[in-house]
Order: structure tokens, then sequence, then C-alpha cells
């Protein structure tokens, strides 16, 4: 059985303080047979990172914390970058690769994604890799191939070993932060293709990956998007951004 996981993106949203206030109120509104349901996950951004470990570490939260990049060298004159060992120095336990902003905005590739995957696994960080199409591939008929196309360049090289032990996000662009969201059914046939283009080339972790759906979840469509044979989860993004909306998506029905 595929454990879920529920992963909040906050993006480029929020300050220290408010990253304190945040999990302090999350650590009140959420039961504690959550976690034992779901795996939760907290992304900050780089600056709020040690804030939210530090209040998790001392109310012995069972909650982790995820980054939302990584580089892929492990040191050097990389302006701005962060390496793996800035993020496990602080207990960073999963970090969001590929996400379609950062494939956007900076012109990430599938073999920039892939690097970011070799190094997370090498060092024991989950990566959420991010895969989705846009609106225009999407009314074209290319939804299949371009997820295929980034499931099979951005794992390449790997075994079936560490792929199991990986979370891939599908994340509709279209439908990110526009409140359009892909129908339960939508979601499940993609993931469901995603789950089938795994298992082309690593039949031993197809069972075994956790993929999650990511595109405007909130807590009106949660429910019906976790009935879902294939979905193992959500990748949140706008609605984790205020602890009582993700708790209830963390407690869904």
């Amino acid at each position: 059985m595929r454990k879920p996981i529920m992963a909040a993106n906050w993006k480029m949203n929020k300050t220290h303080l408010e990253a304190i206030h945040y999990i302090e109120e999350l650590r009140n509104r959420l039961h504690h047979k959550a976690y034992d349901r779901c795996d939760v996950v907290i992304c900050p951004p780089f600056t709020a990172i040690r804030s939210v470990q530090t209040v998790v570490d001392a109310d012995e939260l069972p909650m982790a914390v995820g980054a939302q990049n990584m580089y892929w060298e492990d040191s050097g004159a990389f302006t701005g970058e962060v390496s793996h060992e800035m993020l496990t120095k602080m207990n960073v336990k999963f970090v969001i690769l590929g996400h379609s902003e950062r494939r956007e905005h900076f012109h990430e590739s599938d073999e920039a994604v892939n690097n970011k995957v070799k190094t997370a696994l090498d060092n024991d960080i989950t990566p959420i890799v991010c895969v989705g199409e846009t609106l225009t591939e999407r009314e074209a008929g290319f939804t299949n191939d371009k997820v295929g196309s980034q499931i099979l360049e951005g794992l390449k090289g790997l075994d079936d070993e560490r792929v199991g032990r990986m979370v891939i996000a599908y994340e509709p662009i279209w439908a990110i932060g526009t409140g359009r969201t892909a129908t339960p059914d939508d979601a499940q046939e993609t993931i469901s293709k995603i789950r089938g283009y795994v298992r082309e080339v690593y039949p031993g972790a197809a069972d075994a990956v956790r993929i999650q759906y990511g595109g405007s979840v909130n807590t009106g469509n949660v429910d019906d998007l976790m009935a879902q044979e294939d979905v193992d989860g959500a990748l949140v993004g706008g609605a984790s951004l205020d602890p009582v909306q993700f708790a209830r998506i963390v407690e869904y029905e």
C-alpha cells in the first residue's frame, strides 16, 4: 500500500516569523491520526526552513520539511543556488524539483531536473518531481506525450529501487493558480498513464512510486481527488498558505 503524501508548497510566500506562526497553528489544527494516515510535508522558502524545522523539532511534530529547489553540484561558484548538504544539515527530507514555474520562469530543462533528481536520491533527500502540460498542449491532445517525455527524461539513468523511493507530482500547468482544476477522472486518467510510463522503464517501481496531483487543490475538491485509485496525495499551492485550509486538506474524507 502506498501511503498518501500531502505537501504544502508555499512558493515565494511567508517570512520566517510568519512561518513559525503557521506551524504553530497547523500543530493545533491537525489530529495525530492524520499523521498516521498520510505523510505531511511543508516546503517553505529557503529563508524560513530553519524556523519551520525548529518548531517541528521542539514540538516533536511528525511532519517533514521540504525545500522548493536544489542544485546538483556539491558546492562552488553558483551564486543563488543551494546544495544538498545545506539542506540535509537542516534535516530537510524532501525537495520539489522541476516545478512548472521553475521550468517556465527559470528555463529549467529535463536534463537539469534529472541531474537534481540523481543528486537528491544520492543524498537521502526524496525528490518530488513535477510534470505537466500547458493548456495549449492539452487542447491539442499532447498531454500524454508531454508528461511521458518529462518522466522518461527526468528519471533517466535511475533504477527501480531509487524510482520507487521518489514522488511524482502531476501538475497540469493550466490549473496552477488559476482556480481551474482537472476533474477527478481527468487526474486519475493522466496519473494512471504516468504510472504506466514508469512501468515501461522501471517495472519494479511502478506500484511503489507515489504520484500526487497538484493544480488548484483545495478543500472543495480534495476528497474527490483522493478517492481516485492512483492519486497518492496532493502538492498544494495557494490553499496551503492558510493552515486551516491545509489542515482540512490533510484530513480529507
